[in-house]
């Protein structure tokens, strides 16, 4: 793999992209509208997820046997078992919440990649997460990961109580779950951003994350170099992920 630092130090690797089969061996209910489904095969026993908003893809039959494809991100990863877990939001339809939902110990699917990551410093002063249902697994992992040196501010927009959860950090975590995007984007504007270095992480439908990116950009004055925002689902469209930094 090959590796490419910028100014900022945000490190960019690239990895071999493989095609591995796997096999579900544990379901878990993490919320009302979150389902986390563990892999397990031989072949995860050389698999690689270095940061925490990595994605794969993951390829699985539809009810005509035909082959659909999705992005989820790695949650977690036991080398010594040979096994990743991902978590799926569970819409009202959908190939990928259909195969989920019918998801058992033993069903087969197919795992691609990741084909790179974006490994942000975990030091900064302060870390801001933004995201929705979507963006869940990946603020997840970043909690989890975080220093007990660094504070996080997390914005998180649910539609249900029953998908709040409690995070696993050493961080100093501040989390506020908001019931609306409207809310979201009033809860941005007033938040008053914390003094030191830090960085933005945001992820989750196309168009308020384009309107979550210029308030970031244009009223909070944050330095692009130190923001990231991605589009993980837009609203109408069955397949969709674009970084809109």
């Amino acid at each position: 793999m090959d590796t490419k630092t910028t100014p900022r130090e945000v490190q960019r690797v690239r990895h071999e992209i493989k095609m591995r089969d796997v096999t579900v061996s544990r379901v878990t209910q993490t919320g009302t509208n979150m389902l986390s489904l563990t892999f397990k095969g031989e072949a995860l026993a050389d698999f690689v997820s270095l940061s925490f908003d990595d994605h794969i893809k993951f390829i699985f039959p539809d009810a005509s046997g035909e082959a659909v494809r999705r992005d989820y991100t790695p949650v977690d990863y036991d080398k010594q078992r040979r096994e990743l877990t991902l978590e799926f939001a569970l819409h009202a339809e959908g190939a990928a919440t259909d195969w989920a939902r019918q998801a058992k110990v033993g069903s087969q699917a197919v795992i691609a990649g990741p084909k790179g990551s974006m490994i942000i410093p975990k030091d900064y002063d302060w870390h801001l997460l933004i995201g929705d249902l979507s963006a869940l697994p990946a603020i997840t992992r970043r909690l989890k990961e975080l220093p007990a040196t660094t504070r996080a501010l997390v914005l998180v927009q649910i539609n249900h109580v029953g998908d709040m959860r409690q995070f696993e950090s050493t961080a100093d975590i501040d989390v506020k779950w908001i019931p609306s995007t409207a809310e979201l984007i009033a809860q941005l504007r007033a938040l008053e951003m914390p003094v030191g270095e830090g960085y933005t992480w945001a992820a989750g439908e196309g168009n308020t994350m384009k309107l979550v990116r210029s308030i970031l950009v244009e009223e909070k004055k944050l330095s692009k170099d130190a923001l990231r925002v991605a589009a993980y689902w837009k609203q109408g469209a069955s397949d969709f992920h674009e970084r809109l930094d």
